[in-house]
């Protein structure tokens, strides 16, 4: 096997100058290089990326920590994927999915390691134990999410609570009183006190209870088409009532859409459904296409991104904190509550 010293003798430098013109650690000259590259390139040495990268301090690698063991990638999450990723190549950084468990003691040994700048960490627990894991540790995080005390934690989320004020609002102006809300079952994914839902959850009830249902239905349901199915059909024979829906469960939108024609009941002229935290692709799924409410994942992949790089520079700087609101989008799944025509 080639070696450093093989391409000094080669290049007739010292081993530093190698290692400086591999590390980037020194200013070395134009000739110099040359000479060092072609005996790399003449004798067939092969670099190590890795061990440049920690001459320098800096790997330029950002890793995403999402727990693909516990919940499936949903269309907006694969927007916030993609849209970080290109931003941390606009940046000169790479990002790199991490699809672990959302064991803190995996996510405090990755960032032990020092082979990453930085740190991501998505689907954010109300209680976070990778949070306190990693708050003693040297490696910059930022949270896609919130704990339930983000004090002096740098985090960029969307703003669940203003998103299911305004779509209980649009079902409200439209007559709407008996409203149910679907949510995935985060719990049995041991995800439990998923932020995004324990707020919108929240959010719910105190709406609900300003229109004078103190006790609103809340179901969570698994996150695929079939048990959406199921459910669609128990909530049309079970609770005749509803005349609308909240979902935020893209994966099981489409098949309580046909649950409830299953059994009878028509989408939007018997019950209307508002999908929250969705994308175009997921609403779309359903028959008819559902209004739903941009997850605005692209536009927080960018600011993630940013956020991880501005705590990489400088660690002593003011932790931002970013929420961004769901954006209604058009669709057929909205109609007048039965009661009011």
């Amino acid at each position: 096997m080639v070696t450093m010293n093989d391409v000094a003798k080669r290049a007739n430098v010292s081993i530093a100058t190698v290692s400086f013109v591999l590390s980037g650690a020194k200013p070395i000259s134009a000739g110099t290089r040359e000479r060092v590259e072609t005996a790399m390139r003449d004798l067939g040495y092969r670099r190590n990326p890795v061990g440049a990268a920690l001459a320098r301090g800096r790997t330029n690698i950002i890793a995403l920590l999402y727990p693909a063991l516990q919940r499936p990638a949903t269309g907006s999450v694969m927007g916030f994927f993609t849209s970080a990723a290109a931003r941390a190549q606009e940046r000169g950084l790479n990002l790199v999915m991490w699809p672990i468990s959302n064991d803190a003691n995996e996510a405090a040994a990755l960032a032990n390691t020092g082979l990453v700048d930085g740190v991501l960490l998505m689907e954010v627990q109300m209680e976070d134990a990778r949070v306190q894991a990693l708050l003693p540790g040297s490696t910059p995080f930022v949270l896609i999410g919130r704990t339930r005390d983000p004090a002096g934690l740098t985090f960029v989320d969307v703003d669940f609570e203003t998103s299911m004020s305004e779509a209980v609002a649009a079902l409200d102006e439209l007559g709407h009183r008996r409203i149910a809300f679907i949510t995935g079952n985060w719990g049995d994914l041991h995800l439990e006190g998923h932020g995004a839902a324990e707020r919108s959850r929240a959010c719910f009830r105190r709406e609900m209870s300003q229109r004078g249902d103190s006790d609103p239905l809340i179901v969570p349901c698994p996150e695929n088409s079939l048990d959406g199915r199921r459910l669609g059909r128990t909530l049309a024979t079970e609770h005749p009532e509803l005349t609308a829906l909240v979902l935020m469960n893209e994966h099981a939108a489409p098949g309580i859409v046909m649950g409830l024609r299953d059994a009878g009941s028509r989408v939007p002229d018997d019950i209307s459904i508002i999908s929250i935290g969705s994308s175009a692709n997921m609403a779309g799924m359903a028959d008819p296409p559902l209004n739903y409410m941009r997850t605005p994942g692209e536009e927080l992949g960018r600011l993630g991104v940013d956020a991880i790089i501005e705590r990489i520079a400088n660690a002593d700087a003011e932790p931002p904190a970013v929420l961004l609101a769901c954006e209604m989008q058009p669709g057929e799944s909205l109609a007048p509550a039965r009661a009011t025509r």
